[in-house]
């Protein structure tokens, strides 16, 4: 009877030796199944600064002035965002490749030129310019800009 006992005195045991390497095989295979995706978002580069480099004309352009959230000139015109769509899909539809520059101002937050970005990406205008601060001093000097 005592060799009885002794075996029903020892503990259960779950055997853990193999627990770890079902988890890194869980883990491998949740890594290669997993969807990958990519967000698209605004395709654009930031313009080089180039003083040779002023190939676009503000007086032949479409130019849109952030002045904050909301608050656009276009053509040295005041307009709503509803305004400025308006404007532009007229003038787009005249010329296709007719540039529009966007100037923002450096206290404006991001958030306000994306706004731009987005509906002008609606109109599906296709010839957009970001001009570098030495474009902006230049066309200013030569009276375009504000």
């Amino acid at each position: 009877m005592a060799k009885r006992r002794s075996r029903l005195q020892r503990a259960a045991e779950v055997p853990t030796s193999s627990m770890a390497d079902i988890a890194f095989l869980l883990i491998v295979f949740f890594m290669l199944t997993a969807v990958y995706t990519t967000n698209q978002g605004l395709r654009f580069q930031f313009p080089k600064d180039d003083p040779t480099d002023l190939n676009i004309q503000p007086e032949e352009a479409i130019h849109i002035k952030v002045l904050g959230e909301g608050t656009y000139q276009v053509d040295r015109v005041p307009m709503t965002r509803d305004e400025m769509a308006g404007y532009i899909n007229a003038k787009v539809q005249e010329n296709p490749s007719k540039p529009v520059i966007i100037q923002t101002l450096p206290e404006v937050p991001y958030a306000a030129m994306v706004d731009v970005f987005d509906l002008l990406k609606q109109l599906e205008v296709k010839n957009v310019s970001v001009p570098t601060e030495s474009e902006i001093a230049r066309w200013r000097a030569l009276g375009y800009f504000q």
